[in-house]
């Protein structure tokens, strides 16, 4: 079985304590910022930049997790833990594979709030 790319309590609860159209502005600022987030990940990697490369990927981990996009979550995290192999040694699929996480809770979160 797949992991779903939202998970729906965690997305319902933030939606019970904050409101369902200020869960939607917070999506749609996610949304609009997040691929900038993917390749600014792009960039620390090219420039060998692990803060950046660091930050960036806790951020996206972060902003994630806020959302139950746990599979994107992860996937950030993976990345922020192993920055410096990341940058120093560039695994190019590990970001692919978190672009296509995105895009799948996207699209997820994009139903989610326009239910």
């Amino acid at each position: 079985m797949t992991q779903p790319a939202v998970d729906e309590a965690t997305f319902k609860a933030l939606e019970q304590t904050t409101g369902a159209e200020f869960v939607k502005e917070l999506v749609g600022t996610f949304l609009a910022e997040a691929p900038g987030m993917i390749a600014s990940l792009r960039a620390a990697r090219d420039a060998h930049d692990i803060e950046r490369f660091r930050r960036t990927a806790h951020s996206l981990k972060s902003n994630a997790n806020t959302f139950g996009a746990t599979l994107l979550a992860a996937r950030a995290r993976a990345l922020e833990l192993g920055a410096a192999d990341a940058v120093h040694a560039p695994d190019t699929h590990a970001i692919t594979e978190l672009q296509h996480a995105f895009e799948h809770a996207a699209a997820r979160l994009t139903e989610l709030t326009n239910a």
